[in-house]
């Protein structure tokens, strides 16, 4: 567990949360001095995480506890998605990478699996960078040589990124050479999402791309979720990450979709 202390770097906070939801998700409902005991935190800090917890819809306090949301809306949550899968992540951005060259216009979705794209653009500029994810706005603006479209709409501070109609309409205003998005889950033949709003959007950028690239780590296979966004036959080129079973892959292949395997 993380400790507490004034000189925490930033991400601390957002990691220790992430911690704070799995664990509550865990056993149920808790009472803050579970959670002071379980994280060796100050009262005072537990109070902070759950508030700011409760503002993302993450949990639910009640007077001496908390208690979880359903599943669905804890895995949304941006804290909780840059906690999982870090290795994967990368590794399949790496490979990514190789499908970008200078001069190209790229467009991002509000994926925690996209955003690991962000740190390896420094070298492949000029780029044109389109995005809806405010963690992946706020590094693109320290690049050098970067064009960055900032799409606007309606801020989701669960996802920590613009969404809504009004986003998809700033999707639909743009044509970008490349796309790199991820879902929730997938099936051998479709891709899926938990919330409807947030389909809208990766379905506009779908429209609004040349070249569709899904990003997913093995853990998202074989799930469900509850919205349908696309057939996996609609992305050029689904990448998974080395730990995805083989007979997996060769069923998404069966299916007519190209798979291409992310070495860790």
């Amino acid at each position: 567990m993380t400790e507490d202390g004034d000189s925490a770097e930033l991400s601390r906070p957002a990691r220790r949360q992430a911690e704070i939801a799995a664990y509550v998700v865990q056993h149920g409902s808790v009472s803050a001095n579970d959670l002071v005991e379980a994280f060796g935190v100050s009262v005072m800090t537990v109070h902070r995480d759950l508030d700011e917890l409760e503002r993302q819809g993450v949990v639910r306090k009640y007077r001496g506890g908390v208690s979880a949301q359903p599943t669905s809306v804890f895995e949304s949550n941006v804290a909780y998605r840059l906690t999982t899968a870090q290795a994967e992540k990368s590794a399949i951005a790496r490979h990514a990478r190789a499908m970008i060259e200078p001069g190209m216009s790229v467009m991002l979705d509000d994926s925690t699996s996209a955003l690991a794209l962000v740190e390896l653009l420094e070298d492949i500029t000029p780029l044109t960078v389109a995005t809806n994810f405010l963690p992946a706005i706020t590094r693109l603006t320290a690049l050098r040589d970067v064009t960055l479209l900032a799409l606007g709409g309606i801020y989701s501070a669960t996802h920590d990124s613009f969404g809504g109609m009004p986003c998809a309409e700033a999707v639909e205003a743009l044509h970008t050479d490349l796309l790199f998005c991820s879902v929730s889950a997938i099936s051998a033949t479709h891709a899926f999402h938990q919330e409807q709003e947030i389909v809208l959007v990766k379905q506009a950028m779908l429209r609004s791309a040349g070249t569709k690239v899904l990003l997913v780590d093995h853990g998202k296979l074989q799930r469900t979720a509850l919205h349908r966004l696309a057939p996996l036959t609609d992305f050029d080129v689904v990448v998974v990450d080395e730990k995805t079973p083989e007979d997996l892959v060769r069923g998404l292949r069966d299916h007519g979709v190209t798979v291409e395997v992310a070495p860790l």
